[in-house]
């Protein structure tokens, strides 16, 4: 079974995309988010600390909207506007996602919607 994942704590899709997909009940799959504020419509910030905390803030609140938690993430891919970006990036990546952390990727791509500088998708189990 197929279900779309919809909150208006995260901001809308801006394609022909939705915010997740949970599949099963049990298996979530987060579209990657952008750092954008679901209040202003806007980029959080122009630094990429600001935008990776609110990339995680999104994908949380997709999850939040299944009953699930960053806890049980099982895989994210970070893409980077900028690669040198990345130590600032993973700091901030690592105050949210402890313990066993989720398998990643990250890499750099020639750009991001809106001119973001990062942008996460990310794959949860429930009570994995």
């Amino acid at each position: 079974m197929k279900k779309g994942i919809s909150t208006n704590a995260a901001p809308a899709a801006i394609g022909p995309y939705s915010q997740g997909i949970e599949s099963t009940g049990r298996t979530a799959y987060v579209s990657g988010q952008l750092p954008i504020d679901s209040t202003t419509g806007k980029i959080a910030g122009e630094d990429i600390v600001s935008q990776t905390e609110q990339s995680i803030k999104n994908v949380e609140a997709i999850l939040n909207a299944t009953g699930m938690t960053l806890d049980e993430v099982v895989k994210t891919t970070v893409l980077l506007a900028d690669i040198n970006d990345f130590k600032a990036m993973n700091e901030v990546y690592a105050k949210h996602f402890k313990g066993t952390c989720p398998a990643r990727a990250a890499f750099q791509v020639a750009a991001l919607p809106m001119g973001a500088k990062v942008e996460i998708e990310a794959i949860a189990v429930k009570d994995c």
